[in-house]
């Protein structure tokens, strides 16, 4: 088992219980899914520029991701309809705490000049953040690297507004900053 789903269901799960005086145990805010995701501009012109970015995203999840597409054609962008401009891959179940253990214990202390995460939630309980670069994560070899290529995480939670899941994630670990 995950030590973070461990770590939820006993630790975190029965203060967020006595927090919000919930009786139930299915009703305290859980994780849903992690979706990560990369966009990739720069895939209409360079070709490789989308499959490093595939790959990389690969190794970081465990999984292999989705490619996206554009929606509609944008001539300023040089971008037709149903042109590749991304990846994405969702996370859930074991992965998804695996996942949010490393990115927590491993991957942010290693950005550089880290003062912690800011408290912005989007009014449902969700957390969105970006990474500026991928090589941040140490399963990415930098030396194989040719294109630094930022990533957006987003923890969707469930059972919860914007208190419960700050609540949530600053008891599993999450590194906000001092309001």
């Amino acid at each position: 088992m995950a030590r973070l789903l461990e770590r939820y269901r006993n630790e975190v799960r029965p203060k967020l219980m006595e927090r919000f005086g919930l009786k139930n145990p299915l009703a305290a805010p859980q994780l849903d899914r992690i979706v990560v995701s990369m966009g990739v501009g720069e895939a209409t012109t360079e070709k490789g520029r989308l499959e490093a970015a595939v790959t990389d995203l690969a190794t970081v999840t465990g999984q292999h991701p989705v490619i996206t597409r554009a929606k509609k054609s944008i001539s300023g962008f040089k971008l037709r309809k149903d042109m590749p401009v991304g990846c994405c891959v969702t996370l859930r179940g074991r992965r998804m705490y695996e996942f949010l253990d490393r990115l927590i214990n491993v991957a942010i202390p290693r950005i550089r000049d880290f003062r912690g995460l800011k408290r912005t939630f989007d009014g449902h309980g969700n957390y969105s953040l970006g990474l500026d670069e991928q090589i941040v994560f140490p399963e990415v070899p930098v030396d194989k690297v040719e294109h630094i290529q930022g990533m957006n995480i987003t923890v969707v939670v469930r059972n919860s507004g914007d208190e419960a899941s700050y609540e949530l994630l600053r008891l599993l670990g999450m590194p906000f900053t001092r309001d």
